[in-house]
């Protein structure tokens, strides 16, 4: 079939955030880079601007790469697309967790790492033989995967359109925690990419701070020290302005790699806390959980080593009561951290949770993917009531993220930065409490 161009799709989600968008569209960045260069290729960027449908025509394949929370507006896109009659291949997250459901509606579907199929889909569709499904989940090596050509750059305006440019130095997660879909769409062994082409990469887009979307960066503090110290020594010697990662509380205990990662420009890790109630251990896959001596001491020791920390807390497991809350909020402040995340127990397609929940007939009824976005209770607790969870969710958001906490967070991290680097540093301090009151914002849209 002749093909007249590729569209790449991203559905709205966030919207502008004083004129700009949250995150650049990395995966359609990378999807762009591996198209033919004689195809024409566009990203379209739902949060940026209306998606022009009167461009779509029968020749048109259109790629939609789209997380549970989207899943029912990329299903809108493709019917629009589909009616003007366009092919429409759509993947992502959602579609590695429910591939049946998006098959039920899609021309086609991506399942796993589409950087491994998305050449054999183009092929297959200008030869006339699109197939209506592709699968990679061999979790293959990194290396030379979707090199981000000049293209792809000029596709996208990081810099004018993006408060934060994404970026991926590995993939990968060996923990199973029951909640999580790291393991099932990324796999469980780490896996890197060669440093010399992630320094490449951040040279040729000329970004000066990123977030990472690795799953688990701060894993390989323990699991391939010698590759994080080598990759540190190469970021050491970039401009940056500053980046960010997750991680797990072991960093803590790597002093001379959390000295290093200073050097390296490391602004902030994320450390995923979950919870505060010792009694949830079991969900989390084998991470510590409830130890707060033990976190207080974690805080203390990356500070101490100019690093900051933003602490990462779910509500809703088993063991949880509605005393959970103030126990966190009493944690919180007496942490110093230097940003905070509360969400809620969501119950993604794929994860044990889910499964768990539906033998027991726990979820609730007619609550649409839109919702699964951490901020809506979606299931019936165990030792509360729905009410109840969503009560004290909403305490604790309110107490987080007013103005007046979030910017004594910010004064304070602000605090621990050198005076040469206090305009650098000025956005990072407050901007992640901000975007988190931004989530929060959605229950009441």
């Amino acid at each position: 079939m002749d093909l007249d161009k590729i569209v790449l799709v991203y559905p709205k989600r966030d919207g502008l955030i004083f004129g700009r968008a949250h995150g650049s569209p990395y995966t359609l960045m990378r999807l762009a880079s591996l198209a033919p260069p004689e195809i024409p290729v566009e990203i379209w960027d739902e949060d940026l601007r209306p998606l022009d449908f009167s461009r779509v025509t029968p020749r048109t394949l259109m790629g939609i790469t789209s997380k549970t929370l989207a899943i029912d507006r990329a299903k809108e896109i493709a019917r629009a697309a589909q009616q003007r009659g366009a092919t429409v291949v759509v993947g992502g997250t959602h579609v590695t967790l429910a591939p049946d459901e998006v098959a039920e509606w899609a021309d086609a579907i991506a399942v796993g790492e589409a950087y491994h199929t998305w050449r054999q889909i183009i092929d297959d569709f200008t030869r006339g033989r699109l197939q209506k499904r592709y699968v990679d989940e061999t979790w293959s090596s990194l290396a030379g995967v979707a090199t981000l050509s000049d293209r792809a750059l000029e596709l996208v305006n990081e810099k004018r359109d993006y408060w934060t440019p994404y970026l991926e130095i590995t993939r990968g997660c060996p923990r199973n925690c029951t909640f999580c879909t790291a393991i099932r769409v990324s796999g469980k062994v780490m896996r890197h990419r060669p440093i010399d082409e992630v320094i490449e990469e951040i040279r040729r887009r000329g970004i000066k701070r990123f977030f990472l979307t690795d799953d688990n960066f701060g894993l390989n503090f323990r699991t391939n020290p010698d590759y994080i110290a080598r990759l540190f020594a190469a970021l050491e010697k970039l401009p940056l302005h500053g980046w960010t990662a997750q991680a797990e509380m072991m960093v803590g205990d790597f002093p001379e790699l959390l000295a290093h990662a200073r050097r390296a420009h490391l602004d902030k890790f994320f450390i995923g806390f979950e919870s505060v109630n010792a009694g949830n251990r079991r969900e989390m896959g084998g991470k510590s959980s409830g130890n707060l001596a033990e976190n207080a001491r974690v805080i203390r020791e990356i500070h101490r080593h100019g690093i900051g920390v933003v602490g990462l807390f779910v509500f809703g497991f088993d063991h949880d009561t509605p005393q959970v809350f103030q126990e966190t909020w009493d944690f919180i402040r007496e942490s110093e951290l230097d940003g905070v995340s509360v969400t809620l127990l969501t119950p993604y397609p794929g994860t044990p949770q889910r499964e768990q929940w539906l033998r027991e007939g726990r979820l609730l009824p007619n609550i649409p993917w839109s919702l699964y976005d951490t901020a809506h209770v979606t299931f019936r607790p165990q030792l509360m009531t729905v009410e109840e969870l969503r009560a004290g969710y909403d305490w604790i958001c309110r107490k987080l993220y007013n103005p007046a906490s979030i910017i004594a967070r910010g004064a304070r991290a602000l605090r621990r930065v050198p005076l040469t680097q206090m305009r650098t540093k000025f956005f990072s301090s407050f901007s992640t409490d901000f975007g988190y009151r931004k989530t929060y914002s959605f229950r009441y849209r």
